[in-house]
């Protein structure tokens, strides 16, 4: 027993093997490139969105500022994962340090995480100023806005921190390939070659935490939303209302169905092919979907492009002359 453990942690140092989402066929060079086009198109439309709330002022609002740090987490989401994957598959080397993949698990819980509360905020701020309009500016003022923030990322970063640390905590003395295309914890808990029933209840108690608890604030907001909405005697307020809700939970059933469809189903219903395809979706299709959602159904950041557009060309015209 004492030898296995001093070979386990004689380990520690070896790389991880990362299975990959793609092999090197025709069909699987093309799905990558589409995932490469999908990353530089998140990044650049959340980095866009980000640009356009800093500089218009109209856009300086609780609602926008919340958004602006949605878009600052999907940037640094898909930058955790996207450009890994691609340099193992471009080199054809699928190693991945411990440290590396320590990296991985925590800012992939920490934004993902983080992420969840910050949704339910935007939720929070929504229900304030569709049903308590005129104290809109007390109930959701500056310093609250700040705090809800920060705190989403702390509590982000605590379950991070917690999971990566005992997750690599973990002797690994059998094979050390993971069958993913990134270190995700439920992927590395299955090589460890201890037992690890007590984690795996913890990290089902933290995913209880972590997206039901928001999730339930979300519900409960909406519910309110719902019913003030029903009630209004405007139909263009009924309609800008409606409109500006169903952007929003749009963006939380995309990311909370796949999040819990990943984290909450029980072993049994699970298949690796499942887990890369769903994980795919809220690492690099998700964060694309949202500012795309929200720019499309929103008056005032189409009017912020268009403004930073004429911007861009009367200054390009300018240099010219």
């Amino acid at each position: 027993m004492t030898g296995a453990m001093e070979d386990a942690n004689n380990t520690t140092d070896i790389n991880f093997i990362l299975l990959g989402l793609f092999n090197h066929t025709q069909t699987h060079l093309f799905l990558f490139s589409m995932v490469l086009m999908v990353f530089l198109s998140s990044l650049m439309a959340n980095a866009l969105l980000i640009v356009l709330i800093h500089e218009d002022p109209r856009l300086h609002m609780p609602m926008y500022f919340l958004l602006s740090q949605l878009s600052l987490m999907d940037v640094m989401l898909v930058s955790t994962i996207v450009p890994k994957m691609a340099a193992n598959y471009l080199m054809d080397t699928r190693s991945i340090s411990p440290a590396g993949c320590g990296a991985q698990i925590f800012l992939l819980l920490t934004l993902g995480g983080g992420e969840c509360f910050l949704l339910a905020a935007m939720a929070y701020d929504r229900y304030v100023a569709i049903c308590h309009p005129l104290r809109y500016p007390i109930l959701m003022n500056q310093k609250l806005c700040l705090n809800m923030t920060i705190g989403s990322w702390l509590l982000g970063g605590v379950d991070g921190l917690m999971q990566a640390g005992t997750t690599l905590s973990f002797p690994y003395c059998h094979s050390r390939e993971i069958n993913h295309f990134f270190c995700e914890a439920p992927s590395l808990v299955r090589l460890a070659c201890a037992d690890t029933t007590f984690f795996e209840f913890f990290m089902y108690v933290c995913c209880i935490l972590m997206l039901l608890i928001p999730l339930s604030i979300i519900l409960a907001s909406y519910s309110l939303i719902l019913a003030a909405v029903l009630n209004m005697r405007s139909t263009a307020a009924r309609k800008k209302a409606f409109a500006t809700c169903s952007s929003h939970l749009a963006v939380v059933g995309l990311f909370y169905g796949t999040l819990i469809f990943t984290y909450m189903r029980p072993k049994s219903y699970r298949t690796v092919a499942h887990d890369k395809v769903v994980s795919a979706f809220y690492t690099i299709f998700t964060p694309v979907l949202n500012p795309l959602i929200y720019s499309v159904r929103n008056k005032e950041v189409k009017e912020a492009l268009k403004k930073w557009l004429g911007k861009i060309g009367s200054s390009q015209n300018e240099s010219r002359f």
